[in-house]
């Protein structure tokens, strides 16, 4: 593994201002290959970034355009979505709580992250965070003094990838369930692991990670730890897990549909396509993936999926029993054996009492058979729009198995 780069996006105290990381790094005994300074522009910074092998160490805070320009170009060469964090949310109201001063209303788009973030929170200053990938790692760093609380795993990531060891990664992701949940359950193996494996969670817009780093003297025995250990981890998780490393939900279902040789037809009302852009975002979807309709009208439902009058009047738009009569009805008319169907409030407006901003129902048709679900998702429309879009699809993953293949 390369030694370690060290780079400052657009600081006024140009290449200085990587010198809090690079004595924390030297004083481990982490060689430094150099340290740059890189204006805020992002092909600037694409092409400081691009080809790394190791570790890049960039200094950049989350305010301003220079973090901004870190984070579209770091989510662009690892192939990651910008998705809110919410461990960098709250690192950040804390930070500006402590100065006394409210959080500006920016924060979210502060707490943008590359999908897969971990963020590393200091107790008297901004967070900082690590992002991973099979062939290189970025550590985005605040400029000025570097508190113990991100100097610490700093030193401890580094030291893994240019110690001389062995370093081996694996990703378990999950679907469906909270982070609280996974952390308890992973409560035995969270931050100390077992032996040269180390475990940690990172929450992922609409689903939980859990990363395993295993370390040895030769790459080969670092890989022999992981797979010991993975095996464990795997059987904590159950039935939500549901892919390892670069699977997405929906290259899973399709791998599912694929086995069985079914195929599958969506309809969609609140989730305006979302739900058939992630299904045909996968290559070779045209196998398994017949068509998808969005009926955002009660006329559309009628005419395009037979949904009865009755139902309309009788349960609304946004029901299980609605959900259920759009499931069945893009499978009769698709001939698909398998047909998801989502309808509900995405907001900012059209919520009830009894049916608040958020409340979207889910129709899942297998082989015949018909269910529907209710959930209630929070943040602004388009947050609840994603989530729709990762529940019907593991819904529809679960009931075709859910086995990872």
């Amino acid at each position: 593994m390369s030694a370690v780069r060290l780079i400052a996006v657009g600081t006024g105290g140009g290449a200085d201002a990587t010198t809090p990381a690079h004595a924390a790094l030297v004083a481990a005994g982490i060689p430094v290959a150099g340290r740059v300074l890189v204006e805020e522009d992002e092909a600037a910074l694409e092409h400081a970034l691009a080809g790394d092998t190791g570790l890049a160490v960039v200094v950049a805070g989350p305010g301003g355009s220079a973090g901004d320009v870190v984070r579209r170009v770091i989510a662009r060469l690892t192939g990651t979505r910008l998705v809110l964090q919410e461990r960098m949310l709250g690192a950040l109201q804390d930070a500006y709580q402590r100065r006394d001063r409210p959080l500006p209303r920016r924060a979210e788009r502060l707490a943008l992250l590359p999908q897969g973030a971990i963020v590393w929170a200091a107790d008297d200053g901004e967070p900082a965070w690590l992002l991973e990938t099979g062939r290189a790692a970025f550590a985005v760093l605040p400029p000025g003094m570097l508190a113990a609380a991100i100097a610490r795993p700093l030193v401890e990531f580094a030291r893994a990838l240019a110690g001389g060891r062995g370093v081996a990664t694996r990703i378990l992701k999950t679907a469906g369930a909270s982070l609280d949940d996974i952390e308890d359950r992973l409560a035995d193996w969270l931050g100390h692991g077992d032996g040269d494996v180390s475990v940690t969670t990172v929450p992922a817009d609409g689903e939980v990670w859990v990363r395993l780093r295993a370390r040895g003297a030769s790459a080969e025995d670092a890989q022999t730890a992981l797979e010991r250990m993975e095996p464990r981890i795997a059987a904590a998780l159950g039935d939500d897990c549901y892919g390892r490393d670069a699977d997405t939900l929906e290259q899973v279902v399709g791998r599912l549909l694929s086995a069985r040789h079914m195929t599958l037809s969506v309809a969609e009302s609140c989730t305006g396509g979302l739900l058939g852009h992630r299904l045909t975002n996968v290559a070779g979807s045209s196998a398994y993936f017949e068509r998808g309709v969005i009926v955002y009208s009660n006329r559309a439902k009628q005419e395009l999926l037979g949904v009865s009058e009755e139902i309309l009047k009788t349960h609304g738009a946004v029901s299980g029993p609605c959900a259920e009569a759009m499931a069945r009805g893009i499978c009769a008319r698709s001939g698909s054996a398998c047909g998801l169907a989502v309808t509900g409030i995405a907001g900012p407006d059209g919520g009830t009492p009894q049916k608040p901003v958020g409340t979207v129902f889910f129709g899942v048709a297998v082989a015949g058979s018909v269910t529907s679900r209710r959930f209630r998702f929070a943040g602004d429309r388009v947050a609840v729009k994603w989530q729709s879009a990762q529940t019907a699809l593991d819904l529809l993953r679960r009931s075709l198995g859910g086995a990872r293949v």
